[in-house]
């Protein structure tokens, strides 16, 4: 049977409080996550002190092997 390298995307599960570094992009740098929401995630510089509220936009991403590809849910 073969295998297949499947790569797996959830939303990241932000806690208030939490001090996060975002390697690239355009939202790059060090960051406290001060309100989380469903759909929303609101951070602060500890630099300016400046806010931001953006849609959810990190993931966690982990490779698994995997024996069925595509899945079925």
């Amino acid at each position: 049977m073969d295998n297949y390298s499947v790569t797996f995307f959830s939303p990241y599960p932000f806690e208030v409080g939490q001090k996060i570094h975002i390697s690239s992009g355009q939202r790059m740098g060090d960051w406290e996550v001060i309100g989380v929401t469903d759909r929303k995630v609101k951070l602060k510089c500890p630099v300016s002190f400046r806010e931001f509220e953006w849609d959810r936009f990190c993931y966690f991403t982990g490779d698994r092997l995997v024996d069925k590809w595509p899945q079925e849910d």
